[in-house]
């Protein structure tokens, strides 16, 4: 039987990415029979695109639940992925979608959370945090008889995403440097976008006798990418893929925010949020990779930053090392 999908916060990059991939490949899309985009603004370029591919976008109205579980209801949806949105609202704004979820009994619920989440301090991360509250309301539900949502749930926790390092392409252009706050020797495994939607798009749209496939059913899935690196690591292999001298800057707390402030063109909790991801890495607690999972269900192998930075290679390249004519 055909899945009718939703997907929330299709207007930011993750959700955008998740709905065009079953929508696009051939390998999801015939076992869908309609996506539902729920965006907080409908209007913006990622909804356009998604309509003309075929998505439904409806408008996602937080702070009255009970309208959202009559807009959930409506959808007539049997599987939703939860993608905790951009938004300095994020946590409250995702935790009525869940309650919404529950009492509109969709049966196949696949939630998009962090990787680091267990280990964040609540009270020098809370962004990084609060992940761990939205999971618990999430598989909560497996317990709950009075409804069918959490019969059949999924959560992955997803790593750092590589792209984050486009936000000091500025540096990486002019300077010739990656500054990043991780210190001089912890390691980290920054995962592609488009793995993390692979991954996604397999469990959303997998089948088995209790909804999604039974391999995927029940499963906490943590991503990240291949190669554990520190910072000299990752400009190294900017390098070679580059094929110009890259080095890494090991900048403050303080300098980093500076340059978000600047740089980055997204909500002040998500600028936070990679701040305190940064502090797990310099910490020591992002030192270690976790693939298996993308292995067994994509049959594939996440990218590797030399080709994450040769995909990029525009963005990333010095514009000073660039050769001009007379």
């Amino acid at each position: 039987m055909s899945r009718k999908l939703c997907v929330t916060a299709v207007d930011g990059q993750t959700g955008h990415l998740i709905a065009e991939l079953i929508l696009t490949d051939d390998h999801f899309s015939k076992k869908i029979s309609s996506v539902i985009g729920l965006a907080l603004d409908p209007n913006n370029e990622n909804c356009k695109l998604l309509k003309k591919l075929g998505a439904t976008i409806v408008p996602h109205k937080p702070g009255k639940e009970r309208e959202m579980v009559k807009t959930l209801k409506g959808m007539e949806a049997d599987t939703i992925c939860l993608i905790p949105p951009a938004h300095h609202d994020k946590h409250d704004i995702t935790t009525e979608l869940v309650s919404a979820t529950k009492k509109a009994g969709i049966a196949n619920v696949c939630l998009l959370s962090s990787a680091g989440c267990d280990l964040a301090d609540p009270q020098k991360q809370p962004h990084l945090r609060e992940f761990i509250d939205i999971e618990a309301l999430v598989m909560s539900t497996k317990g709950d008889t009075s409804t069918a949502t959490g019969h059949s749930p999924v959560v992955i926790r997803a790593g750092f995403y590589a792209e984050n390092l486009l936000l000091y392409a500025p540096q990486a252009q002019n300077e010739g440097k990656l500054p990043l706050p991780i210190g001089p020797t912890q390691k980290f495994a920054p995962i592609a976008l488009g793995d993390v939607a692979k991954v996604a798009a397999h469990v959303l749209t997998g089948h088995g006798k209790h909804g999604f496939d039974d391999k995927h059913r029940g499963q906490l899935i943590t991503l990240t990418g291949p190669m554990l690196a520190s910072g000299d690591e990752l400009a190294t292999a900017a390098s070679q893929a580059l094929d110009v001298p890259m080095e890494f800057e090991n900048i403050s707390a303080a300098e980093a925010k500076r340059v978000l402030k600047k740089q980055a063109d997204t909500d002040d909790s998500e600028k936070q949020y990679l701040l305190e991801y940064y502090q797990l890495v310099k910490a020591g607690k992002t030192n270690y990779i976790s693939t298996l999972a993308f292995h067994d269900i994509t049959h594939e192998h996440p990218q590797e930053p030399t080709d994450f930075f040769k995909t990029y290679a525009q963005e990333f390249s010095p514009a000073k090392r660039r050769k001009t004519t007379k």
